[in-house]
């Protein structure tokens, strides 16, 4: 009688790319064609093949935001991304919002408002802004937008706001008063459009 039973659970290997796929990605503008483990987080994926470390391994369980990367501009834990999932995405990280050598708006900020101490969490507060912002300017709300916000315009960019959309990321050191302010020098009340580039 023939068995029917995956090959690991008769002590055998299993089939070659039985776990594995290929995936394209777009990293930070370039183009990769990898092979991924279907387990393999997009975190992981960056940190130890690709060697891009800006995004930081935390909790590993999507509650400290020190993983946050932006997936087709819009923000996410990438320990919670399966990599064989984002097959055709945009992926940017921190090292990716650079041009050359000229920093980020908000890279910019945070350095100029010292919003970090000991700096474990900064990549991911710098992606997560990044994405807040350009969820302000395409006018999403928040929990604190007041319901009177016209729809779909951009919504009003108070401390409140800044507090709130970045709840998500976490700052052991509390840098939180001088994040908001870096957030707010960038995003200003118009609603972040050059943060939003």
């Amino acid at each position: 009688m023939e068995s029917t039973r995956h090959p690991a659970e008769t002590g055998g290997p299993p089939p070659a790319d039985a776990h594995r796929s290929s995936v394209v990605l777009h990293i930070n503008g370039v183009t990769q064609t990898l092979t991924v483990d279907h387990r393999t987080t997009v975190l992981d994926l960056l940190r130890e093949r690709l060697g891009l470390t800006g995004a930081k391994k935390g909790c590993d369980h999507g509650q400290c935001g020190a993983c946050t990367v932006l997936v087709d501009g819009r923000r996410a834990n990438s320990c919670l991304l399966p990599a064989v999932a984002q097959d055709g995405r945009q992926l940017t990280t921190v090292e990716g919002l650079a041009e050359g050598e000229r920093l980020h708006p908000l890279q910019q900020a945070f350095l100029e408002r010292d919003a970090l101490q000991c700096g474990y969490c900064t990549p991911g507060q710098i992606c997560s802004a990044v994405g807040a912002l350009a969820e302000v300017a395409a006018g999403f709300p928040s929990h604190v937008t007041p319901p009177t916000a016209a729809s779909g315009a951009p919504v009003e960019l108070t401390d409140d706001e800044i507090r709130e959309r970045m709840s998500g990321n976490l700052c052991r050191c509390g840098a939180y008063p001088r994040i908001v302010e870096a957030v707010r020098d960038v995003g200003g009340p118009a609603g972040g459009q050059e943060a939003a580039r």
